[in-house]
Formats: structure tokens, sequence, C-alpha cells
């Protein structure tokens, strides 16, 4: 599973973003969230007793959301549908730390992020950074723990499903057309550290919670630093104003509330990086040597139907990414693994980043069936059966774990 400090494949092969025209990109968006269909729903995640939304997210689509906690709220399976683009009121929460005041969000033209590492450091606000550039590219967003209540020894943390994941468009400026205008990065820097500007609660050492995430300086070839999200200025509770993106990432290292990116030698001495989302031994504790959760694997999961349906002519739905790679292919069994038959691709084609929809037609006589999904990415790298048993039950993309049990009626 690619999420080693070693990159997964060539690195001759990290081709930018596919970019789309704003006109294109509008029309994309509009006509994937109008496909969005309520499809089913899974009980798997729900939590015992349903919760409120908390203030910040009270835009949220209530009925289509796990209330974990107030940091904590993830996708209902079945909300997803046919729709290439997650709808901003159903994707999913997933904070460290509780969200800024919103005063942050009243000018944001004006908030300031400092660049570092760079040979003409700077510190620009919004509005300097649209002067720059200005791009859009569509990625998937998915938390490290997605698919934890699948593991069976009980990892702590939040027990995800699979809602702990969208298809997100994001509009900003290049981090490499950034680092351009001032000169370039560095010599001798490996890593891009991105801080974020949440409020630290006092008489702690900054280092033992604060946000501060480092990557290989490799991803400066796709990363953003992002002020809409599908089409609207950045939301608070998904980072507004400013957040960095790096696409084919997982969600931790998109970090909110970004007040500062530097080009550094070495990873950053904050918990979250040097122990925290490590890739360890069932019991193991994190430490700086184990694999970090850096790139995303490819992966893929049924959205419905979930648990019944009618016998006859069904579609199978579903989504697939590939991760740091585009997806190529996706395959779909109705006897848990036994035989498999390539499903087809809905709707636009979002770029390398993003996930593809698919649909599988299909005939179902009454009784059992366990419908699993296998993905395929443009490196051929496959889904596999199994996940990776780990202590803190990150990185699931294991086909056997994400599949569904239907009685057909």
């Amino acid at each position: 599973m690619p999420v080693s400090d070693q990159h997964p494949g060539n690195a001759d092969a990290q081709a930018e973003p596919i970019q789309l025209s704003r006109r294109r990109l509008l029309l994309g968006s509009a006509g994937a969230m109008a496909s969005v269909s309520l499809l089913g729903f899974s009980s798997l995640a729900r939590a015992e007793e349903p919760k409120t939304l908390p203030d910040y997210v009270k835009w949220k689509n209530a009925n289509e959301v796990i209330v974990h906690s107030a940091n904590t709220i993830e996708t209902e399976r079945g909300a997803i549908g046919s729709g290439v683009v997650t709808p901003s009121d159903k994707l999913y929460v997933r904070n460290n730390l509780p969200a800024p005041n919103e005063q942050i969000v009243a000018d944001r033209n004006a908030w300031e992020v400092s660049i570092k590492g760079v040979n003409d450091p700077q510190t620009l606000t919004i509005a300097d950074l649209k002067d720059i550039g200005i791009e859009t590219v569509t990625t998937v967003l998915q938390c490290s723990g997605n698919g934890r209540a699948f593991f069976e020894h009980g990892p702590g943390g939040t027990q995800w499903g699979t809602g702990a994941a969208g298809c997100i468009v994001w509009t900003g400026v290049r981090l490499r057309d950034v680092v351009e205008k001032l000169g370039g990065v560095k010599a001798g820097m490996n890593y891009i550290t991105s801080t974020g500007g949440e409020s630290l609660p006092a008489g702690l050492d900054p280092k033992t919670i604060q946000v501060e995430r480092s990557v290989p300086t490799r991803a400066l070839d796709q990363a953003l630093l992002a002020w809409e999200m599908n089409d609207d200025p950045m939301p608070l509770a998904h980072g507004g104003p400013l957040r960095m993106v790096i696409p084919g990432y997982y969600g931790v290292n998109n970090v909110k509330y970004v007040e500062q990116v530097a080009f550094t030698k070495d990873q950053s001495e904050a918990k979250i990086q040097t122990s925290g989302y490590r890739i360890r031994p069932i019991g193991d504790k994190g430490a700086p040597g184990q694999p970090s959760m850096w790139e995303m694997p490819v992966k893929s999961w049924v959205t419905a139907p979930l648990s019944n349906t009618n016998k006859g002519r069904n579609m199978i739905y579903g989504v697939a990414f590939g991760g740091i790679n585009a997806v190529a292919k996706v395959d779909v069994s109705i006897d848990g693994g036994k035989t498999w038959k390539q499903a087809r691709f809905l709707g636009p084609d979002m770029g390398r980043y993003a996930w593809r929809p698919f649909v599988l037609a299909t005939d179902l006589s009454p009784g059992e069936y366990r419908i699993v999904t296998r993905a395929t990415d443009s490196e051929g790298n496959t889904q596999p059966p199994n996940r990776t048993e780990n202590e803190r039950g990150y990185g699931n993309a294991s086909w056997k774990d994400h599949g569904v049990s239907v009685t057909v009626g």
C-alpha cells in the first residue's frame, strides 16, 4: 500500500492536475451534483444515538450525515448515489482541533500565509495569491481512518465506514506558481510543511497539539492553496478562508486554515507528524521511522443497493478512485469475489485525482448476495482483497471489507 515514504510509481509519471475551464467546470459540477441520488443507507457506522449538528455545520444535510462528535461527521454511504462531485452539505468533517472563530472568514482576502524556505520569503494575503494565478482541480478528499470500522481489533478513533471521503472541486493558486514568484525553493529542502491556524490551548507545548504536516517536495507538482470549494468560498468547517490541498494524498495533509507553508530539510517535529498518522503494528506506539499517511492507494466501494432490493434487473452503483494515480477500471462481483464483471463509468472524467462513479447492470434472482468491487489504477495497481492490519486502523482499501450483503426478494 503506497503510504510509505517512498513514491509508489515512476516519478516521471507525476503529471500536473487536469485543469478545467471555468465554464466547463461549472457545467460539469452542476450536472454532477444534479445526478446525486439517494439510493439506500448503511447502518454500519451510524452512531448509537443520533446527535445534533454542531452550530458551525448547521448548514449540513442532517438526513444524510452521521454525527460521531462535534469534530467528526460522516457521509451516509447511500448519500453519494451516482454523483461525481460530493455536495458540500453532505461532505464529511474531520477536524483535529475545534474550528476557529468565524471572524477569520469575515474578510477572506486579508488572510495571510507566510511562505518560507524559498529564496524570497514573504507573507502573502489571499488577495496577493489571486494576483499570482488561479487553477481548479477535482480531488478525492479522504480521511486516513476511512474504513476503520472494519478492523476487528477495535482501533481507537472514529469508527468510519465508507463516509469519510468525498470528491471535491477546489479553486486556488498552484503552490508551484507561488514558489516561482518568490525565487524558487532553497537548495536542500526535502519537504513541504504546512501549518494550520487553529487557536491552541494555553499552557500546552504547541508541538503536542498543533496541526502541522510535512509531505515530500514531489507533491509540489500538484499542490494548491485553495480558497474555494465546489465553486463557493471555502467554508469555515472545511478550512476556510485558505486550505492547503495535496491531490492524491490523505486528508490530514490537506491542512486547514493554513497560515504558513515552509520548505524544510526535515519533517515537522509536531506530534501529528512524528508519531501520529503512522502505519504501525497493533500494540506499538507511533514513531518517525514508520510509514506516514501520505499517498492514497486505489480503492472502490458500492453505494447501492446496500441491504435489500427487488428481483430482476438491478443497477449496482459505486465509486472508484486511483489515489495518486487515475483509476482505469473497476470490476464488480455479486458472489463475494468468485467471478467478476467490468462496470461502466458514469459522468464526466474530472481528472486524475477525482473519483469515477460506476454502474453494473445485472439480473438478480431471489436470494442472498455478497457484492464487492475491485478497482485498478492507471499504473496497474489493483485494490487488494485484505486490509493491512495496523494499530490505528489506517489506510483500509480492502475490497472484502467494503462489500455489502444484499437480500433480493
